[in-house]
């Protein structure tokens, strides 16, 4: 171990999760989108265009009480809000998208939820720090994935202007904090080789602007890479792993998985009552790092048969997955008992929490009777 961020093994702390749920801000029509895409896309096109791959394959899948919102409409946002702390959310983790040179994608309705102080419900942000491609899903075709905005790195002017780009939310009462630091994620922190000199920087003009500093989390390490991470700089990782499954399958069923994907050109299809059971590990109870939870997958949306679908998902099942979640992180300090919810609204990756047609707000009443129940009930 590179770090030594011993666990504080606290029972002192009453199990408190702090759920936090990662957001889409991807819902309404931007000029980029509508020159790669065409004229008025969002991911609801995606959404709605979804068909049946394989027989039992439960597609599309059709929001219910939020229908197809747009995101720049004030009263959305508030419904939204209102669902998650119906589900015992603490508040949204925002994807966030800077390229550089001050360019940034899908801000608005983040921006408007800064400046109009609504809705009144926390938040904190992820930057997704990658750069966005055009995909060939078809393994047959010819040429490469088309680049349509390169993320780029471009030194201490610019990680500034990052900064203060953001400056009014990270002084917003409703910011996200872990033991008064701000919570800021990066997505992919080894792609990012300069994120040393980012993280030095930032803390320095968080304190230089009367804040305390920031609690940098390390996404998508997939239970690897720890020490690399918080060797950085960071302060924590997050474990986004979702197929964890794939490693423990049996060289018969991973030779039948490549026979259906590479020469029946079906998607890649997983039990969630299987896969759930390695989403996280026992590792997660370290204090230094984050589990997740997910309520479903299904990538077919975006990807059609090269997609990777997760069957049977219920309420029920993710209420069991979300209590054996909690029970490894029931014993940090209040403060770090954080789960991230992946996601709150990714349609288009079949994980969200909003009602649907299928099961309404299943999953949020799955969500808030776990949380309750572990609040009442202590090993």
């Amino acid at each position: 171990m590179l770090i030594n961020k011993t666990n504080q093994n606290n029972s002192f702390f009453k199990c408190s999760p702090r759920v936090v749920a990662f957001y889409l801000p991807q819902y309404h029509p931007i000029p980029e989108n509508n020159l790669w895409w065409g004229p008025g896309f969002t991911e609801w096109v995606n959404v709605v265009c979804a068909k049946p791959l394989f027989k039992g394959h439960k597609q599309p899948h059709i929001p219910a009480d939020l229908g197809f919102y747009d995101l720049r409409l004030p009263d959305t946002r508030f419904a939204q809000a209102e669902l998650a702390k119906e589900a015992g959310i603490e508040g949204f983790c925002y994807w966030h998208y800077w390229f550089g040179n001050g360019k940034r994608l899908l801000e608005r309705p983040f921006n408007e939820v800064v400046d109009t102080g609504n809705p009144d419900f926390p938040f904190c942000l992820a930057w997704a720090n990658h750069s966005w491609f055009k995909k060939r899903w078809n393994p047959n075709s010819i040429g490469k994935d088309k680049l349509l905005i390169e993320q780029k790195y471009l030194g201490v002017k610019d990680y500034e202007e990052h900064f203060y780009a953001l400056l009014k939310s990270f002084k917003d009462k409703r910011y996200l904090k872990v033991n008064g630091k701000l919570i800021f994620m990066i997505y992919a922190p080894l792609d990012f080789k300069d994120v040393p000199l980012f993280i030095e920087t930032w803390n320095k003009l968080a304190i230089k602007n009367g804040l305390d500093g920031f609690y940098f989390i390390g996404g998508q390490y997939a239970g690897r890479y720890t020490d690399q991470i918080l060797s950085l700089g960071f302060d924590a990782v997050y474990n986004e792993s979702l197929m964890g499954i794939h490693a423990r399958m049996s060289n018969i069923r991973k030779l039948f998985e490549i026979v259906q994907t590479k020469y029946l050109k079906m998607p890649r299809r997983y039990r969630y009552s299987d896969a759930m059971k390695y989403f996280n590990s026992k590792a997660e109870t370290e204090i230094f790092k984050i589990p997740g939870i997910k309520p479903n997958w299904d990538h077919t949306p975006r990807s059609k048969n090269n997609g990777t679908v997760f069957t049977g998902s219920t309420p029920e099942l993710f209420y069991k997955h979300v209590r054996e979640t909690i029970d490894l992180v029931k014993n940090k300090p209040k403060d770090n008992q954080l789960i991230f919810l992946k996601s709150w609204n990714e349609w288009g990756e079949g994980n969200y929490m909003e009602p649907d047609l299928e099961f309404g707000d299943g999953y949020i009443k799955a969500l808030r009777k776990a949380i309750e129940d572990s609040k009442n009930h202590r090993n």
